[in-house]
């Protein structure tokens, strides 16, 4: 019989959106970032791993989890990066996880605020690449004004449980293991957005804030951006990934200024929820080599 899973943590407003803590424990703060479509819990697991070693903060971006919509309706990279800047202001410096789109904003927070930033984690970053994934495809065909409007309309009519399935069958390599309780709470959870007037403008203006970083031209690109980040980085990708292409991380290992890769043969596009002991053991390899002011090995 499967063990039941860590429960969620509580969560709280700060500011303008909700955040689920661990408790006030190490010195050591740290902020995770999710991707599109997801929520504060995707990181649940993984905080638990690392709570002896850092206190932890998941942020549900604006619009998403129990987090409201945003006043102004901005759900750009920028407009979500802001929000996290938000609540590191609150925390203080902390080491910075990001998961997907999550990837996306921390990169930008990282460059734009590298006071706030100790280190830096990206698990799958969606970062711009010329030869996307299907997922990605139907990312920007959500984002065509319209497109996307009817396609969330049509995708409302389907089940919550064949919404999530299919889901869970994008994002992990097995989706067989998922944890029957992880999956449960999912579902309800998506009948509970489904019933949130502004969850479908959330989800496709976070879809076309990405897509709009896929098309940037000039400095302020996310790659410009990764490249001028000082803090030390991590970097976990999932050879099977369906989302963002593994063959990503070679870009990224070029670009970033002190980096090391880690390629999980076994994972998908959401290694924390997967395998959170073994993405919590190169974040602690990290964040030991934070505190003592060794830059990072490679490999």
């Amino acid at each position: 019989m499967l063990a039941e899973p860590t429960p969620h943590w509580p969560g709280r407003m700060i500011g303008s959106v909700h955040v689920r803590s661990t408790p006030e424990g190490p010195g050591d703060q740290a902020v995770f970032v999710h991707g599109l479509a997801g929520a504060a819990t995707n990181w649940t697991d993984l905080m638990d791993e690392l709570k002896d070693t850092v206190t932890g903060h998941a942020i549900d971006l604006p619009g998403a989890g129990f987090s409201p919509a945003p006043e102004d309706g901005d759900y750009t990279v920028a407009g979500h990066a802001n929000a996290v800047i938000g609540l590191l202001e609150h925390t203080g410096p902390a080491h910075l996880f990001g998961n997907s789109l999550g990837g996306a904003i921390s990169v930008r927070v990282a460059a734009v605020r590298p006071d706030l930033v100790r280190s830096l984690t990206l698990i799958s970053p969606a970062l711009p690449d010329l030869l996307p994934r299907y997922g990605p495809v139907r990312v920007a065909a959500a984002a065509v004004p319209r497109v996307g409007e009817l396609v969330a309309s049509w995708i409302r009519l389907l089940p919550a449980e064949q919404r999530i399935t299919a889901s869970m069958a994008m994002v992990w390599a097995d989706a067989d293991a998922v944890h029957p309780v992880r999956l449960r709470d999912a579902i309800e959870e998506q009948r509970r957005r489904d019933d949130l007037p502004y969850a479908g403008d959330a989800m496709i203006g976070s879809a076309r804030g990405i897509v709009a970083e896929y098309f940037r031209l000039g400095k302020d690109t996310l790659w410009s951006q990764a490249a001028q980040v000082k803090a030390r980085t991590l970097i976990i990708h999932g050879r099977h990934d369906r989302l963002v292409r593994p063959a990503m991380a070679r870009k990224a290992y070029r670009t970033f200024r002190q980096v090391r890769l880690v390629l999980l043969p076994t994972a998908g596009h959401v290694a924390m929820m997967e395998m959170p002991q073994v993405v919590a053991a190169e974040a602690r390899r990290l964040i030991g080599e934070t505190r003592l002011g060794n830059a990072p090995l490679p490999g």
